[in-house]
């Protein structure tokens, strides 16, 4: 992910509408310049799309040509929407709207609503599957968790495609589309949906935009009024708008063609939701006289994994495909994708972690480095061996920055520290900004070394951190900069929701990586039946998960492996294979599919998994089997117990109590976060299974042969009740450890 402190982010505006032009290549230029009429800007992964609008929009405020409120920018996401606008604000145009179309539809309705219909707007649902489970309950059909996922995502789809509940079952068939339950129950589900809404006097964030299409197609003043505001429209991610959103683009837009989209049919990824990029092959169908541009000069990534890329798609098929654009990089050469054979998911994840242990002791960061995946269920494992080599995480889609607590108060004791100046204690002996930041954060628990500790502690360290380093950038790029205004560069930041870097690995699904970038990403889990996913069986279908790959390719930018394990679990059957995918991109891949894994690099291909620096947990393990119903387990967090989710099973909290203080002073005692001991998940399952025995430890997830031997003989007292006489080792004996499996 692209740091968010890198002082590029604190660049002085361009001092003419020229100047705004500076740095931008032929095509980029073309595009910015292209101010007039429909324009169409096909523009591949890593080629500075974003760059080339927000130059356009930038160029056309500072021409004179365009009015800054006359422009309505729109995308999919809070944070590219974020993003743009930091990045008109630095080019000199601030005042553009920049906007999700949810958010803009929604504004516009809350002005227009007392007018259109009169009161007050439906209370807005912040999340509807409570909703849906009770409607669910009302057809006296029960829906289990996943189950009510799936409903609430079909609703959702029928809406932005504009379906009613009695013409879903139909539509699902036309479309092709793999139900989830019977169409006919989810019929019903969604109407009784529907009237629990008109009941409670709600509405959800698909209703507001079928509601503000209502509003501009039955009243024209309204309609009219919008398109006086509005003269211009920019419309980034194209390729993923839905029937409802393109019908309100063109409610917006009129009679009018001053319109700019950006796309890539290949980063089609969302279908499911009902987006299609048939709105972006057609448009120069719907505007013959359009400007196409096409963007491929790749800054991004480096040749090899720009040609892997290239490679992936060569291979596509069907309308996307013979649109797709073939890149080309203008980076310096980098390494070669690394691809990996792994025995069974735990080495995989135990290589990954590794690896990345290596790449951050060579000095990639932590932050510049992401594992990614197809599905989140896949996150727990490598979360775990993350942990055992003590690189820290952060998982994708949690709580945003500037939401979370400790930041929200950091914001307060900055404003008051700026407020009061001279007169507030706190800065006495603070000669500079940065040092007037981290003296205010360390009476919030910032100190210049991270904690031993693990999680919340940790994370409350690591927001603030990233503060410090904010600041640190924001001076070295505004000499002179004063506190209060440091504390203006962080309320333009929250309201753009662009926050600043947290040091750790990203873990994220493949969706959710959309739209970033990282030094160095791990593509993991790479076999049939993931990618493509088992559910995919159509040829569209199909194409897609290979879209989903490219995307995945393309988030790198020098390092990029990829791997694959042929058995879910040690000692499990090797059953599995290499995605299709990679059949003619990896190096040997027609001869040595399918094989198992030696440890060894042949031809390029290199296998791990059976390599004997790393112990590995003891081989006479088989499937794991809940201990309660005697069920094979495959969930990685049911595994992580030994028990199924509904299984019951009593905690002995109070050993749990004693295993948390013990791991807490061996953490202290060998300076290391307490999680690198073990993770809260281990230490819940210790204290459900009580193991009495060194057999019965060392078949619990998490209790690998390198923890058992360092910590088993503690832990078994401890779950024997007996008092320890003694620490099981010290802090060299740590490093040594960590020194050898290097």
């Amino acid at each position: 992910m692209t740091a968010a402190t890198d002082s590029s982010l604190f660049p002085s505006a361009p001092d003419s509408a020229d100047g705004v032009l500076d740095g931008l290549d032929p095509e980029q230029r073309e595009v910015a310049t292209a101010l007039h009429g429909p324009v169409c800007v096909l523009a591949g992964a890593g080629t500075g799309k974003t760059r080339a609008i927000t130059h356009r929009i930038a160029y056309g405020v500072r021409a004179g040509i365009l009015q800054p409120a006359s422009v309505l920018a729109v995308t999919f996401t809070a944070r590219a929407a974020g993003e743009m606008r930091g990045r008109l604000r630095q080019l000199g145009a601030g005042g553009v709207q920049a906007r999700t179309f949810h958010s803009a539809a929604l504004r516009q309705l809350q002005f227009f609503w007392p007018k259109a219909v009169g009161g007050e707007l439906p209370r807005l649902l912040e999340r509807k599957a409570q909703l849906v489970a009770e409607a669910g309950a009302r057809c006296r059909i029960r829906l289990d968790r996943n189950e009510l996922r799936d409903v609430t995502a079909e609703i959702e789809w029928s809406k932005v495609t504009q379906t009613v509940p009695a013409d879903y079952p139909a539509a699902v068939a036309k479309a092709g589309r793999e139900a989830p339950r019977d169409p006919a129950e989810t019929g019903q589900i969604y109407a009784t949906y529907e009237q629990l809404k008109r009941d409670r006097g709600a509405i959800d964030f698909e209703d507001v935009l079928l509601l503000t299409v209502g509003v501009l197609q039955d009243r024209h003043d309204i309609a009219e009024q919008v398109r006086a505001q509005y003269q211009h429209f920019v419309v980034d991610e194209y390729q993923d708008v839905s029937p409802l959103q393109q019908r309100l683009l063109e409610l917006w837009l009129g009679d009018r063609d001053s319109l700019c989209v950006v796309g890539d049919a290949s980063q089609t990824i969302y279908s499911f939701t009902g987006a299609t990029p048939d709105h972006l092959l057609n448009f120069r169908t719907r505007h013959p006289q359009a400007t196409v541009v096409r963007l491929v000069r790749d800054y991004r990534s480096t040749p090899q994994v720009v040609h892997l890329a290239n490679g992936l798609l060569s291979q596509a098929k069907g309308r996307a495909a013979e649109h797709r654009l073939e890149l080309v990089s203008q980076r310096e050469s980098g390494p070669e994708p690394v691809y990996t054979e792994y025995a069974d998911e735990p080495a995989e994840a135990e290589g990954t972690a590794r690896r990345i242990r290596d790449l951050v002791a060579s000095g990639v960061p932590a932050s510049e480095i992401a594992v990614l995946f197809r599905v989140n269920a896949q996150s727990e494992v490598y979360e775990q061996a993350l942990a055992d080599v003590g690189v820290p995480y952060q998982l994708r889609g949690a709580e945003r920055f500037f939401e979370r607590p400790e930041v929200r108060e950091a914001g307060i004791k900055l404003r008051g520290a700026a407020r009061f100046g001279a007169n507030d204690a706190l800065l006495d002996d603070a000669l500079d900004l940065p040092s007037e930041v981290r003296a205010v954060l360390s009476h919030m628990g910032w100190t210049s070394e991270p904690p031993a500790g693990s999680g919340a502690v940790r994370d409350r360290w690591e927001s603030l951190a990233a503060l410090v380093r904010l600041a640190e950038e924001f001076a070295r790029a505004r000499s002179g900069a004063s506190l209060a205004d440091f504390v203006a560069e962080l309320d333009e930041r929250a309201n753009a929701q662009h926050a600043p870097t947290v040091e750790g690995v990203t873990l994220a699904s493949l969706h959710a990586a959309k739209g970033l970038e990282w030094d160095a990403v791990f593509l993991v889990g790479l076999t049939e039946g993931m990618m493509p996913i088992t559910y995919a069986r159509t040829d569209e279908q199909i194409e897609e998960e290979r879209r989903l790959l490219y995307v995945g390719v393309t988030r790198a930018r020098r390092h990029l492996a990829l791997s694959w394990s042929l058995a879910r679990s040690p000692g499990g059957r090797a059953s599995r294979s290499a995605s299709r995918f990679l059949a003619g991109l990896r190096p040997g891949s027609g001869a040595v599919a399918g094989r198992r894994a030696t440890g060894t690099v042949l031809r390029g291909v290199e296998r791990g998994g059976a390599a004997a620096a790393v112990p590995r947990r003891p081989r006479h393990r088989r499937p794991a089997r809940c201990r309660v119903c005697n069920r094979t387990l495959t969930d990685a967090g049911e595994m992580k117990l030994m028990r199924c989710e509904d299984c019951p099973a009593e905690l002995d909290e109070a050993l749990y109590e004693r295993l948390h203080a013990w791991r807490a002073e061996e953490a202290a005692r060998s300076r290391q976060p307490a999680y690198c001991i073990f993770t809260d998940k281990t230490l819940m399952a210790i204290a459900e299974a009580v193991p009495g025995t060194e057999s019965e430890l060392a078949v619990i997830s998490g209790v690998g042969r390198r923890k058992f031997d360092r910590y088993g003989s503690d832990v078994l007292a401890i779950c024997a009740g007996e008092e320890l006489t003694g620490a099981s080792g010290d802090g060299s004996a740590g490093a040594a450890e960590n020194s050898s499996e290097k």
